[in-house]
């Protein structure tokens, strides 16, 4: 049932904003389901609520990718797509949704072992895309991801049951302290910032631009930074993130001359798909929120082998 009272991960609703404890785990089975991770590596996660792998990929095949975005971002076809968002006030693409359905060579990438067992790992079972995109924040005018957990929208927009996803950040630049990296809060995914605000119909047009709904409060978002502090991910490219779908998370804007780009993939539990968005929300589209098909991913070495 999509109650209030059945949800344990209420948010915007007319009540006040609210710091709710995780009652999720955040690795499941014990991380036992693959063996990608060394221990320590998985206790990190499970502590931190992300983890760094420093050049998983080759410069060959990080060049490869950024050639593939690069050609994608210029694309007619693609960019006349409402999967291809813009920058607010430009027409400079922001993001390419979709990614690993409109380009082959993101499609593998999405089964990539280097990958997939990873998401398979924390998530304790197979898994599925809930949503790829491909990120761009060009130099001097890439503008800010503004703080957020994506879970608390994708629970309230799209019907995500529980925490039992991840995302997957490719870094197809170099990440410096200068070019807007991603930001996380250490310890945030044990947390639940319940946020303040009814969401508008057709949220997801302006909040791919500009998020203004699902944003923490300064203060939620000051104890969990009193807790934890920030952690800027600079990084080479051919380095990956993973991360909690709760960690509170943003980026700054770049005035930089350095363009940032990376591949960005949700990998979510094949036991925890989408339900009816909260509140009589319509559901928002494919290409943000898969819904048509929950078949699990098969990773690329059994593909090749079968």
């Amino acid at each position: 049932m999509n109650t209030l009272a059945n949800d344990l991960y209420v948010s915007r609703t007319d009540r006040t904003s609210a710091i709710i404890a995780r009652r999720d785990p955040v690795v499941y089975e014990e991380g036992r389901y693959a063996d990608a991770l060394t221990g320590e590596q998985v206790q990190s996660y499970e502590r931190d609520g992300f983890l760094m792998l420093e050049n998983v990929f080759g410069p060959d095949e990080v060049q490869a990718l950024l050639d593939e975005v690069k050609r994608m971002s210029a694309d007619p076809s693609i960019t006349g797509l409402e999967e291809a968002i813009t920058e607010p006030g430009s027409e400079a693409v922001r993001s390419i949704f979709r990614v690993h359905e409109l380009s082959d060579k993101l499609a593998r990438l999405a089964r990539d072992p280097r990958l997939i067992h990873i998401a398979r790992q924390i998530l304790g079972s197979e898994v599925y895309m809930h949503q790829s995109r491909a990120n761009m924040k060009p130099g001097f005018k890439g503008k800010e991801f503004y703080w957020h957990s994506d879970f608390e929208t994708w629970h309230v927009e799209d019907g995500m049951p529980g925490m039992r996803a991840l995302s997957c950040s490719v870094l197809l630049t170099d990440n410096n302290e200068c070019n807007g990296p991603l930001m996380l809060v250490p310890g945030s995914h044990r947390q639940f910032i319940s946020c303040q605000g009814k969401t508008p119909d057709d949220h997801y047009k302006s909040s791919l631009k500009q998020q203004e709904y699902g944003v923490p409060d300064p203060l939620s978002l000051q104890l969990l930074v009193e807790q934890g502090g920030i952690r800027a991910m600079t990084a080479t490219a051919g380095s990956v993130i993973f991360f909690d779908c709760n960690t509170m998370h943003g980026s700054n804007g770049n005035i930089s001359p350095w363009p940032r780009a990376n591949v960005f993939m949700v990998y979510n539990s094949v036991d925890n798909t989408l339900e009816p968005p909260k509140y009589q929300l319509k559901p928002r589209p494919e290409h943000i929120a898969a819904r048509r098909s929950f078949e699990p991913l098969v990773p690329l070495e059994a593909a090749v082998a079968g």
